[in-house]
């Protein structure tokens, strides 16, 4: 069972950028997946004890358990049917979290098994997210759903994916992600997809900064050029704090003056060791810092999670108010990949007026 929300949390508007469509999907759905389409490979058969194996695996301290876990939710998106029922699904349990934009991603090229093309692949999760947002309207809990192109540090479909980016940008993809282990596979060997972003006028973030240290940050953004950080936690590692006052390296300060928003994703970040607690996590201290911090949830099925407990843990462990989530929040639609100004309206006639009932701003 995934924790029970405060009421002022759970009617909070939340803004979701780092959410992996197969990190997310219902365990039920999962089962009913596997059995519609033969797989046979999956550790449990019943909605909670396959859940529980997903979290106690992410749990393990294995990374290579930690990895089988994404094998078995791939292995059910491999066909429209299952692409479709996944993002309309991942749609409407953010919707009932209380989100209101989320930026959900997926990497085309894991999905290609069943014979769907990467163009298929994309036109189907963009289809079950719009009509996710309708019966989300429908419920009253309207949300803006946009999707994210991840492509794989270790493969080489990076330049292939950032061009299908473009391609779609119009129809529903605000950007493109790369992911994958950081150690051996820096971001700058995928330069020439960085750089056909740029040429494109496109967005882009980079996982760095999770599992890998300060290199993997600077090359995101230095060689890289970067919009955002996926995670990007290890910044702490360019603060001292042995003083009486924080001390910030040069790459540390130029993060913050440049006001590059850190996807931080407190639980996922526990789970792989980046941070021993909630309590202890750097979040807070580059909160205090007035970097650009944003909450996210990583991987909701894994983590067993969701943006409202990744808040209320912050709030209940680590001192967080709720004028903190509100600043919080509207960094994230700050840092959004929609235009200019739809992340306006949205903060100033959702996120705005929602906290203002709860009595905050």
């Amino acid at each position: 069972m995934r924790m029970e929300l405060r009421p002022d949390i759970a009617a909070a508007p939340k803004v979701l950028l780092h959410d992996h469509l197969d990190g997310g999907v219902r365990p039920q759905t999962v089962i009913e997946l596997a059995d519609a389409t033969g797989y046979d490979a999956l550790p449990a058969k019943s909605e909670a004890e396959l859940g529980e194996w997903f979290r106690t695996s992410a749990d393990s301290g294995s990374l290579e358990r930690y990895l089988e876990t994404f094998a078995h939710t791939v292995a059910v998106m491999q066909t429209t049917d299952g692409l479709f029922r996944i993002a309309m699904e991942c749609a409407l349990d953010l919707a009932a979290d209380g989100v209101v934009y989320a930026e959900s991603r997926f990497a085309p090229e894991l999905h290609l098994e069943g014979g769907l093309s990467l163009e298929e692949v994309v036109e189907t999760v963009n289809a079950g997210f719009r009509a996710g947002e309708v019966l989300a309207a429908e419920q009253g809990k309207p949300i803006r759903m946009a999707a994210l192109l991840t492509a794989m540090r270790h493969a080489a479909k990076s330049r292939e994916i950032a061009e299908l980016a473009v391609r779609y940008r119009d129809l529903g993809v605000a950007g493109f992600d790369i992911a994958g282990a950081e150690a051996g596979y820096p971001p700058s060997r995928h330069l020439d997809a960085f750089e056909y972003l740029q040429r494109e006028n496109a967005h882009f973030t980079i996982h760095a900064g999770e599992g890998f240290g300060l290199p993997s940050i600077w090359e995101a953004i230095q060689w890289c050029g970067a919009d955002r950080l996926g995670h990007g936690v290890r910044i702490v590692d360019d603060i001292d704090v042995t003083g009486e006052r924080p001390v910030l390296g040069r790459l540390a300060a130029y993060v913050r003056d440049s006001r590059i928003p850190l996807e931080m994703c407190p639980t996922s970040n526990l789970q792989t060791g980046a941070a021993a607690s909630y309590a202890e996590h750097p979040v807070t201290l580059l909160k205090d810092l007035r970097f650009r911090v944003t909450i996210n949830t990583d991987n909701r099925l894994m983590s067993h999670t969701t943006l409202g407990a990744e808040m209320q843990h912050l709030v209940e462990e680590a001192g967080w108010s709720l004028a903190d989530l509100r600043w919080a929040t509207i960094n994230a639609m700050k840092s959004a990949f929609i235009p200019f100004d739809e992340r306006l309206a949205l903060i100033d006639e959702v996120i705005k007026p929602g906290y203002h009932a709860l009595g905050v701003g």
